[in-house]
């Protein structure tokens, strides 16, 4: 009855995700992950990692989800639960890897400039 815990990020999106073996429950933030997130490609992205080891509902998941949108809290929640399968059976490495499953994705917003409108627009110039 090992615990296994482990974070994924994504954009501003934390998940802090505890894989335990039982019988499939997974809940984010206290809730059913049906629940949490409502669209199909949302609840998809959560199980990807145990659909691609065929080791669906031989694990009980709590995540702890904080920040960003709603789309890089399912991300972020993905990776985390890759990253523990992995830590749990090396193995998984192999499968999860050629996925992308394993990579955390670096695309943030890029900060506003002083002096600019945006991050990359500019007030504009008047030359006279």
């Amino acid at each position: 009855m090992e615990v296994t815990n482990t974070i994924g990020r994504r954009k501003t999106a934390v998940a802090r995700v505890y894989v335990q073996s039982g019988s499939g429950v997974i809940t984010v933030n206290n809730k059913d992950y049906k629940e949490y997130f409502k669209t199909g490609p949302l609840q998809s992205k959560v199980v990807q990692p145990f659909a691609a080891c065929n080791i669906s509902g031989n694990y009980d998941v709590k995540v702890n989800v904080d920040g960003g949108g709603i789309t890089g809290q399912a991300e972020a929640a993905r990776l985390a639960i890759s990253r523990a399968l992995v830590e749990i059976n090396a193995e998984h490495r192999l499968t999860l890897k050629p996925l992308g499953l394993l990579t955390r994705n670096p695309k943030m917003v890029e900060r506003k400039k002083p002096g600019q409108k945006k991050a990359r627009k500019r007030f504009q110039f008047s030359k006279r």
